[in-house]
């Protein structure tokens, strides 16, 4: 092959993994969107954070700016995600609500590493799904999001080291 010919059949692969991506993520379900988000936070991979929520979560800032204060907050608020079980959600038109049980701990808030009951809203923004908001579920309402007898999704395996 030569050189050019080589250099276009490279970018053309560029292209088309690029543009698969983007539609993977176009097709990723809610619980899909839920697990990347949660494993991204816990990873430390705000870039892949970035990409997951909506433009009311970025607050206006420009990628770079929100990843760097991402980074900060979470170091400076010692955050460790164990790990999470996202269960299946409910969907209704461009929204969608998505249980999901926590096991975390934090400088602050959690400190006693104690399990979460969360319920993530998420909206629809350019043909997928956003994480837009998250919310501790109320005792009394843990039954209607997380019944007996279901098993959550996307637990991480006990060996995989949580990340700040």
């Amino acid at each position: 092959m030569a050189p050019s010919t080589l250099t276009r059949a490279v970018a053309a692969l560029c292209l088309a993994l690029v543009g698969s991506v983007a539609v993977a993520e176009e097709r990723a379900t809610p619980e899909e969107t839920v697990r990347r988000y949660l494993q991204s936070m816990k990873d430390g991979k705000f870039d892949v954070t970035y990409e997951l929520v909506s433009k009311a979560m970025k607050g206006g800032k420009d990628r770079e700016v929100w990843i760097k204060e991402q980074t900060a907050q979470m170091q400076w608020a010692d955050v460790k995600i164990f790990e999470f079980r996202v269960y299946p959600g409910k969907i209704e038109g461009e929204r969608a609500s998505v249980p999901n049980i926590l096991s975390s701990q934090d400088r602050f808030v959690n400190q006693l590493g104690l399990t979460e009951h969360e319920l993530y809203t998420l909206v629809k923004e350019d043909g997928a799904w956003k994480v837009d908001q998250q919310l501790i579920v109320e005792p009394a309402d843990v039954p209607k999001w997380f019944p007996d007898g279901k098993k959550g999704e996307g637990k991480p395996s006990p060996g995989v080291p949580a990340s700040h």
